[in-house]
Protein backbone atom coordinates (compact mmCIF):
# COMPACT_ATOMS: atom_id res chain seq x y z
CA UNK A 1 0.00 0.00 0.00
CA UNK A 2 0.93 3.70 -0.10
CA UNK A 3 -0.14 6.36 2.38
CA UNK A 4 0.50 10.10 2.70
CA UNK A 5 3.07 11.46 5.14
CA UNK A 6 2.78 14.86 6.82
CA UNK A 7 4.44 16.66 3.89
CA UNK A 8 2.33 14.83 1.30
CA UNK A 9 5.02 12.33 0.33
CA UNK A 10 3.67 8.92 -0.64
CA UNK A 11 5.15 6.26 1.63
CA UNK A 12 5.09 2.61 0.51
CA UNK A 13 4.54 -0.23 2.96
CA UNK A 14 3.20 -3.71 3.54
CA UNK A 15 -0.17 -4.12 5.22
CA UNK A 16 -1.08 -7.40 6.93
CA UNK A 17 -4.71 -7.92 7.86
CA UNK A 18 -6.08 -10.82 9.92
CA UNK A 19 -9.22 -12.75 9.15
CA UNK A 20 -10.61 -11.75 12.56
CA UNK A 21 -9.27 -8.52 14.05
CA UNK A 22 -8.72 -7.86 17.75
CA UNK A 23 -9.16 -4.16 16.86
CA UNK A 24 -5.52 -3.36 17.64
CA UNK A 25 -2.90 -2.18 15.17
CA UNK A 26 0.90 -2.16 15.18
CA UNK A 27 3.46 -0.36 13.03
CA UNK A 28 6.81 -2.09 12.48
CA UNK A 29 9.51 0.16 10.94
CA UNK A 30 12.51 -1.78 9.64
CA UNK A 31 16.15 -1.32 10.59
CA UNK A 32 18.82 0.32 8.51
CA UNK A 33 17.79 2.98 7.68
CA UNK A 34 19.17 2.10 4.26
CA UNK A 35 17.20 -1.14 4.03
CA UNK A 36 13.63 -2.16 3.28
CA UNK A 37 10.79 -4.39 4.38
CA UNK A 38 10.24 -6.75 1.47
CA UNK A 39 8.78 -10.10 0.49
CA UNK A 40 10.21 -12.46 3.09
CA UNK A 41 9.05 -14.80 5.81
CA UNK A 42 8.55 -12.82 9.01
CA UNK A 43 7.41 -15.23 11.69
CA UNK A 44 6.61 -12.66 14.39
CA UNK A 45 4.48 -10.64 11.96
CA UNK A 46 2.56 -13.78 11.06
CA UNK A 47 2.15 -14.60 14.74
CA UNK A 48 0.72 -11.16 15.53
CA UNK A 49 -1.63 -11.30 12.56
CA UNK A 50 -2.80 -14.74 13.69
CA UNK A 51 -3.57 -13.15 17.06
CA UNK A 52 -5.76 -10.53 15.37
CA UNK A 53 -3.43 -7.53 15.03
CA UNK A 54 -3.45 -5.41 11.88
CA UNK A 55 0.21 -4.70 11.07
CA UNK A 56 1.78 -2.08 8.82
CA UNK A 57 5.47 -2.29 7.88
CA UNK A 58 6.35 1.08 6.30
CA UNK A 59 9.29 1.69 3.98
CA UNK A 60 9.81 5.21 5.30
CA UNK A 61 11.98 7.76 3.50
CA UNK A 62 15.56 6.52 3.41
CA UNK A 63 14.54 2.98 2.49
CA UNK A 64 16.13 1.19 -0.45
CA UNK A 65 14.26 -0.11 -3.49
CA UNK A 66 12.56 3.14 -4.54
CA UNK A 67 15.40 4.99 -6.24
CA UNK A 68 18.42 6.95 -5.06
CA UNK A 69 16.52 10.17 -4.42
CA UNK A 70 14.10 8.44 -2.04
CA UNK A 71 16.94 6.65 -0.27
CA UNK A 72 18.71 9.95 0.36
CA UNK A 73 15.74 11.86 1.73
CA UNK A 74 16.91 11.32 5.31
CA UNK A 75 20.51 12.48 4.76
CA UNK A 76 21.25 15.06 7.51
CA UNK A 77 17.72 14.30 8.69
CA UNK A 78 17.66 11.24 10.93
CA UNK A 79 14.69 11.25 13.27
CA UNK A 80 12.87 14.10 11.50
CA UNK A 81 11.18 13.28 8.18
CA UNK A 82 11.33 9.53 8.71
CA UNK A 83 9.68 9.96 12.10
CA UNK A 84 6.83 11.84 10.42
CA UNK A 85 6.46 8.92 8.00
CA UNK A 86 6.15 6.48 10.91
CA UNK A 87 3.68 8.72 12.74
CA UNK A 88 1.65 8.99 9.54
CA UNK A 89 1.61 5.18 9.41
CA UNK A 90 -0.33 5.19 12.68
CA UNK A 91 -2.71 7.82 11.37
CA UNK A 92 -3.28 5.66 8.29
CA UNK A 93 -4.09 2.63 10.44
CA UNK A 94 -6.70 4.69 12.29
CA UNK A 95 -8.65 5.05 9.02
CA UNK A 96 -9.00 1.30 8.54
CA UNK A 97 -12.12 -0.66 9.30
CA UNK A 98 -11.83 -2.85 12.38
CA UNK A 99 -9.30 -0.64 14.21
CA UNK A 100 -9.76 0.95 17.63
CA UNK A 101 -7.87 4.26 17.32
CA UNK A 102 -6.81 3.97 20.98
CA UNK A 103 -5.12 0.59 20.43
CA UNK A 104 -2.11 1.36 18.26
CA UNK A 105 1.46 0.36 19.05
CA UNK A 106 4.83 0.67 17.33
CA UNK A 107 7.85 -1.63 17.58
CA UNK A 108 11.13 -2.19 15.79
CA UNK A 109 14.76 -3.23 16.06
CA UNK A 110 17.91 -1.18 15.47
CA UNK A 111 16.85 1.85 13.39
CA UNK A 112 13.29 0.60 13.84
CA UNK A 113 13.85 0.77 17.60
CA UNK A 114 15.20 4.28 17.13
CA UNK A 115 12.05 5.13 15.16
CA UNK A 116 9.99 3.84 18.09
CA UNK A 117 11.88 6.14 20.47
CA UNK A 118 11.44 9.04 18.04
CA UNK A 119 7.73 8.48 17.54
CA UNK A 120 6.93 8.27 21.25
CA UNK A 121 8.98 11.37 22.09
CA UNK A 122 7.87 13.42 19.08
CA UNK A 123 4.17 12.59 18.99
CA UNK A 124 2.09 15.49 20.37
CA UNK A 125 -1.06 13.77 19.07
CA UNK A 126 -0.28 10.63 21.09
CA UNK A 127 -1.00 8.39 18.13
CA UNK A 128 0.60 5.35 19.74
CA UNK A 129 -0.53 3.78 23.00
CA UNK A 130 2.84 2.07 23.54
CA UNK A 131 6.16 1.31 21.89
CA UNK A 132 8.83 -1.40 21.89
CA UNK A 133 12.45 -0.50 21.11
CA UNK A 134 14.78 -3.42 20.46
CA UNK A 135 18.43 -2.30 20.53
CA UNK A 136 17.37 1.19 19.41
CA UNK A 137 19.36 4.41 19.65
CA UNK A 138 18.61 7.52 21.68
CA UNK A 139 21.88 9.49 21.61
CA UNK A 140 23.46 9.64 18.17
CA UNK A 141 26.56 11.42 19.49
CA UNK A 142 27.58 8.94 22.19
CA UNK A 143 26.59 5.98 20.02
CA UNK A 144 28.84 7.24 17.22
CA UNK A 145 31.70 7.42 19.73
CA UNK A 146 31.13 3.91 21.12
CA UNK A 147 30.04 1.81 18.14
CA UNK A 148 32.38 -0.15 15.88
CA UNK A 149 34.34 1.55 13.09
CA UNK A 150 32.04 0.34 10.29
CA UNK A 151 29.01 1.89 11.96
CA UNK A 152 30.80 5.18 12.61
CA UNK A 153 31.58 5.41 8.90
CA UNK A 154 28.02 4.33 8.04
CA UNK A 155 26.59 7.10 10.22
CA UNK A 156 28.92 9.67 8.65
CA UNK A 157 27.64 8.79 5.16
CA UNK A 158 24.21 10.03 6.24
CA UNK A 159 25.00 12.70 8.82
CA UNK A 160 28.60 13.78 8.32
CA UNK A 161 31.16 13.81 11.11
CA UNK A 162 29.82 14.96 14.50
CA UNK A 163 32.71 17.41 14.83
CA UNK A 164 31.37 19.38 11.86
CA UNK A 165 27.67 18.35 11.96
CA UNK A 166 27.11 18.29 15.70
CA UNK A 167 23.68 19.92 15.58
CA UNK A 168 22.43 17.32 13.09
CA UNK A 169 23.35 14.59 15.58
CA UNK A 170 21.70 16.47 18.43
CA UNK A 171 18.55 17.09 16.39
CA UNK A 172 18.19 13.35 15.85
CA UNK A 173 18.81 12.34 19.47
CA UNK A 174 15.60 11.52 21.34
CA UNK A 175 17.46 11.69 24.66
CA UNK A 176 16.59 15.37 24.80
CA UNK A 177 12.84 14.82 24.34
CA UNK A 178 12.36 12.19 27.06
CA UNK A 179 10.07 14.52 28.99
CA UNK A 180 7.62 14.48 26.06
CA UNK A 181 6.92 10.76 26.27
CA UNK A 182 3.37 10.07 27.46
CA UNK A 183 3.03 6.33 26.80
CA UNK A 184 4.77 3.21 28.14
CA UNK A 185 7.81 1.82 26.36
CA UNK A 186 9.56 -1.56 26.47
CA UNK A 187 13.34 -1.37 25.94
CA UNK A 188 15.36 -4.48 25.05
CA UNK A 189 19.12 -4.55 24.40
CA UNK A 190 22.02 -7.01 24.14
CA UNK A 191 25.06 -6.16 26.24
CA UNK A 192 27.57 -7.20 23.54
CA UNK A 193 26.07 -4.89 20.91
CA UNK A 194 28.76 -2.87 19.10
CA UNK A 195 26.41 -1.49 16.44
CA UNK A 196 24.02 0.37 18.74
CA UNK A 197 25.92 0.27 22.05
CA UNK A 198 23.87 -0.80 25.08
CA UNK A 199 24.86 2.51 26.69
CA UNK A 200 22.36 4.15 24.32
CA UNK A 201 19.49 2.36 26.03
CA UNK A 202 21.09 2.96 29.43
CA UNK A 203 21.14 6.72 28.80
CA UNK A 204 17.56 6.55 27.52
CA UNK A 205 16.40 4.73 30.64
CA UNK A 206 18.09 7.25 32.93
CA UNK A 207 16.33 10.08 31.08
CA UNK A 208 12.98 8.29 31.40
CA UNK A 209 13.61 7.81 35.12
CA UNK A 210 14.41 11.49 35.51
CA UNK A 211 11.00 12.46 34.15
CA UNK A 212 9.06 9.70 35.89
CA UNK A 213 8.04 7.87 32.71
CA UNK A 214 6.59 4.37 32.50
CA UNK A 215 8.91 1.79 30.98
CA UNK A 216 10.17 -1.77 31.17
CA UNK A 217 13.90 -2.39 30.57
CA UNK A 218 15.58 -5.75 29.93
CA UNK A 219 19.16 -6.49 28.89
CA UNK A 220 20.65 -9.76 27.63
CA UNK A 221 24.23 -10.83 28.29
CA UNK A 222 26.25 -12.39 25.46
CA UNK A 223 23.89 -10.98 22.84
CA UNK A 224 25.19 -8.80 19.98
CA UNK A 225 23.13 -6.56 17.69
CA UNK A 226 20.07 -8.78 17.65
CA UNK A 227 19.01 -11.72 19.78
CA UNK A 228 20.49 -15.03 18.64
CA UNK A 229 20.15 -17.44 21.55
CA UNK A 230 16.91 -19.40 21.52
CA UNK A 231 16.12 -18.87 25.19
CA UNK A 232 16.60 -15.13 24.81
CA UNK A 233 14.51 -15.02 21.64
CA UNK A 234 11.65 -16.73 23.47
CA UNK A 235 11.96 -14.29 26.35
CA UNK A 236 12.01 -11.31 23.97
CA UNK A 237 8.93 -12.37 22.01
CA UNK A 238 7.04 -13.33 25.16
CA UNK A 239 7.76 -9.92 26.67
CA UNK A 240 6.76 -8.15 23.46
CA UNK A 241 3.43 -9.97 23.21
CA UNK A 242 2.63 -9.39 26.87
CA UNK A 243 3.55 -5.72 26.59
CA UNK A 244 1.32 -5.21 23.53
Amino acid sequence: IHYASQDGSQIPGFLFQPKHTNRAGVVNPHGGPSDQYGYHWDIFTQYLVAKGYILLAPNYRGSTGYGRDYERLNYDNWGIGDTQDCLAAGKFLKTLKGIDANKLGIFGGSYGGYMTNCCLSRDPDEIYACGIAKFGDANLVSSWAQCNRDLRLYSEIFLGHPATHHQVYLNGSTLYQAENIQKPILILHGLEDDVVPPQASEEWVEALKKYGKTFEYKTYSQEPHGFLRQANQMDVYTRMERFL
